[in-house]
Formats: C-alpha cells, structure tokens, sequence
C-alpha cells in the first residue's frame, strides 16, 4: 500500500474540490500539531483511499453546475471507526452523486479520536469540527449559492455518530462573536444518518431535532441498533423522521452497487427530500 504524506490539508486531493480549513488560523485544541496529514491507498483489498493524522479539520467544497444547482448543501462526513477516513468512498463518491443532483457537497476532514496515538475525543473535537463546518458553510452560503437555510448533514459509520451528534448538539450562533463564522447557527436544517456507529445510551436527542432520513442493513446488527435507537428517540421527542432497514447489505455499501436493494437506498433519499421540499426534482 502506497502511502504519501500531504504538506498540508489546503494542498489535498486538489482536484476534488475547494479546500477550506475550517480555522484558519488553527483549530482549537489542536495547537502546536504540525505533522501532515497521512493519505493511503488504494489498497487492494476493499479498494479505500484513507487519510488520517487530521490536525488542522477542513472541509473540501464540491459545487455542482449552475444549471443544476438546487441551493442545498450537504456536509459529508466520511467514516473509518475514528481511525482514518474513508475519503474516497464515503467522501468523494458521494459529493460527485450529490453534484449530480444539483446538491452542493462539503467533505468533512474531522479529527479522529481512535488513531495510534491520537489525544483527540469525539466529543470533544470531532463534534466541534462537525459544528464548525454548518457555521461555516452557512457563512457563506451567498457566495456559494445556497440557500442557509437548507443546509444538511450526511455521515457513515463513524461519521454516522457525527452526524447524529451534530444533529442534536448545536446552539444558534453567539451573535456578538469577533469571528463571523461563529454568529452562525451549527443546527443542521436536516440529517442523513448511514449505518451510524455510536453506543447504546451515547447520543441524546433534543427537543427541537431536525429532519432525518437513516438507511442500515439488517445484517449489519451492531449498527441497525445505533439506528433504531436514534430513530425512536426522534420519534419520542416528536421529530419527523425516515428509517429505511434492509435485509443485506452488510456494513459499509455506501453508493456502490452491492446487487441488493439496498443499493437504491440513495433514491429513496432523494424521494425523501422531495417529499419535505428540501429539494424539487
């Protein structure tokens, strides 16, 4: 397995997208972490491209065709058990599906708390970047072409907790912050939740939580419970939801076809958004 280290998180994969760190200046809890970001692969095995040894989170911005463009984002945030993540798959695969739906797509490069060695939390890093990049992606909505008030937030596996985190953590922005990125509010408009990986009991929804689609395979058990735990707790607070569970499709099936039904899940995605005028196909 080929592996490269990257001078710096604005300088990769710079033929996928924009890229923007999501502190400028370096992100909290992360200082005097220098080292480069680690990107592998692809193996040949399961065919991933890995990046790891996030110090310094960013987002990297897809915009689809103008002539497409629907006014909606979506932040992804690819998975890797908070060891690496799986940018290629998880990440890239899908912002070029969402481009093609006029669906403007933001790759998260969040810190990962399992990586050797790694001083980092979910908690408290990861969820953070997750809340940063909605601020962020709604600070400049305008120049993006969005609307801030339709900006969502995917995630896999382990970017399945962050986004289940990031749907039921976030504040309205502090309107007198110096940093214009922080008046903005980190509240998802809506959630899509893929095979989310997190503890029984660890994510608590609030009362206000947003729209949210989730999709599991039920031959993937540990995380149809993650799943089903969170939709019900939606439900309870009175949230509006959607739960898709299929027969097989293992765990990790992201876009590719693993000739299941499950490998239409995305369209069902696209009818649910529809359906909440999220989108008008």
């Amino acid at each position: 397995m080929a592996a490269t280290l990257l001078a710096c998180g604005c300088s990769a994969a710079p033929d996928r997208g924009q890229s923007v760190f999501l502190w400028p200046n370096g992100a909290p809890g992360s200082e005097g972490k220098t080292s480069p970001e680690v990107l592998q692969g692809p193996d040949s095995v399961k065919n991933f491209t890995r990046i790891s040894n996030v110090n310094n989170p960013s987002i990297l911005a897809f915009l689809p065709p103008k002539d497409k463009a629907t006014g909606v984002g979506m932040v992804v945030a690819p998975g890797g058990g908070h060891q690496f993540l799986v940018i290629e798959k998880e990440g890239y695969d899908v912002a070029s599906w969402l481009n093609e739906h006029g669906i403007a797509a933001f790759v998260l490069k969040y810190r990962l708390a399992r990586s050797p060695g790694s001083k980092y939390t979910v908690q408290g890093h990861a969820l953070p970047d997750a809340n940063r990049a909605v601020r962020l992606v709604r600070s400049r909505a305008e120049e993006w072409h969005l609307d801030p008030n339709r900006i969502g937030f995917m995630g896999y596996s382990a970017g399945g907790e962050v986004a289940a985190l990031a749907e039921t953590h976030f504040d309205k922005g502090n309107p007198d912050s110096a940093d214009p990125i922080e008046r903005q509010s980190s509240r998802p408009d809506f959630a899509v939740v893929v095979y989310p990986g997190f503890a029984p009991g660890s994510v608590t929804v609030p009362k206000d939580p947003p729209p949210t689609f989730l999709v599991c395979a039920d031959d993937d058990r540990s995380h149809v419970t993650a799943t089903v735990e969170l939709y019900s707790a939606i439900q309870k607070q009175g949230g509006s939801s959607e739960m898709h569970i299929y027969a097989h499709g293992g765990h990790g099936f992201a876009l590719r076809d693993v000739h299941a039904p499950v490998s239409t899940w995305n369209q069902r995605l696209l009818e649910w958004m529809d359906d909440l005028k999220i989108v008008h196909r």
